[in-house]
């Protein structure tokens, strides 16, 4: 019988390559799950994003049937717009009063109402209410209640000897009661998430502490409060969210008024895009605020979460 040449000199025979496979797509079923939600964000978020960028850079007006290639005019207009500055002080004011208020309040109560009975939970309901009223209707309510001639309000402070207000049309006031409106709307979802977070602290952690010596401040300090930081961060970004978009509330109960002193950014461009059709104006602002809005919700979360894997 014959060897071939590999057999004579020892070597292992080699096998014959299989014949080429032909490869099979395989489509992954979670993919068919999510293409409506990506479809729908392509169409509604992500495009309208492209369209309003391409727009501010030309002078679109909706009279117009050509629109102006301009550049950068608008933003270099907007930089110089002292109403719009003076929008962005209103929105980031408000926002800065309305997160510190909303949290620290929502904080607070969740600690009173951490402990679930009966009553607890039908004041978390009541608390919670205010959050999921439409903010039109809250604007509505809180502008009668307000009203010097028939409010609530200055009718109870008559009781006690102060002299009705012009909550809304005075210049000094406007403001504040924008603001306290504003913590009254938003404390209620701030609660519920830190009741949520705070009964999830495990008791084992409270009670080495006071094992250990430790008052009540310190073991909130130094215990409560680290473990809970996540759900701070997360209501803090999301009350910063929205108070940079500040729009209802302010334009049902002053309209942006008296003289500005309530005039958001996203207001002011309502004001030149839908009132005045400066559409490529209006999106200048529309991509000067989106920007904003990243800008701080990138660094809430790179301050607040240093050191929340530790």
């Amino acid at each position: 019988m014959a060897l071939s040449s590999d057999a004579r000199d020892g070597a292992v025979p080699r096998r014959p390559k299989p014949p080429p496979r032909r490869r099979i797509l395989r489509l992954n079923s979670a993919y068919l799950f999510i293409a409506p939600a990506v479809l729908l964000a392509a169409v509604f978020i992500i495009e309208p994003i492209i369209q309003s960028g391409w727009m501010s850079l030309h002078d679109w007006n909706i009279l117009d049937t050509t629109h102006q290639w301009v550049g950068f005019a608008n933003y270099t207009e907007l930089w110089h717009d002292d109403r719009f500055w003076n929008a962005l002080r209103v929105t980031v004011g408000y926002t800065v009063f309305v997160v510190i208020g909303q949290v620290g309040i929502g904080l607070a109560i969740a600690t009173w109402l951490r402990r679930t009975t009966w009553y607890t939970m039908l004041l978390r309901s009541a608390f919670y209410f205010p959050a999921i009223a439409s903010l039109a209707v809250t604007g509505i309510v809180w502008k009668f209640l307000l009203d010097p001639q028939v409010g609530l309000v200055d009718g109870w402070l008559s009781k006690i000897g102060v002299s009705p207000q012009d909550w809304l049309q005075n210049t000094a006031l406007a403001f504040p009661s924008l603001v306290a409106v504003g913590i009254w709307k938003n404390f209620g979802f701030s609660m519920i998430v830190l009741v949520a977070a705070l009964q999830g602290v495990p008791a084992t952690l409270q009670e080495a502490a006071r094992l250990d010596g430790a008052n009540a401040w310190q073991r909130f300090r130094y215990v409560t409060v680290p473990a809970i930081r996540p759900a701070l961060l997360f209501t803090t970004v999301i009350g910063t969210v929205n108070g940079l978009q500040l729009f209802d509330i302010s334009y049902v109960m002053t309209a942006g008024g008296p003289l500005h002193h309530t005039e958001s950014i996203v207001m002011y461009l309502y004001q030149r895009g839908f009132l005045e059709f400066r559409l490529g104006y209006a999106s200048a602002i529309a991509w000067v605020l989106f920007l904003l809005i990243l800008a701080v919700s990138v660094l809430q979360l790179r301050i607040g979460g240093d050191g929340s894997d530790d």
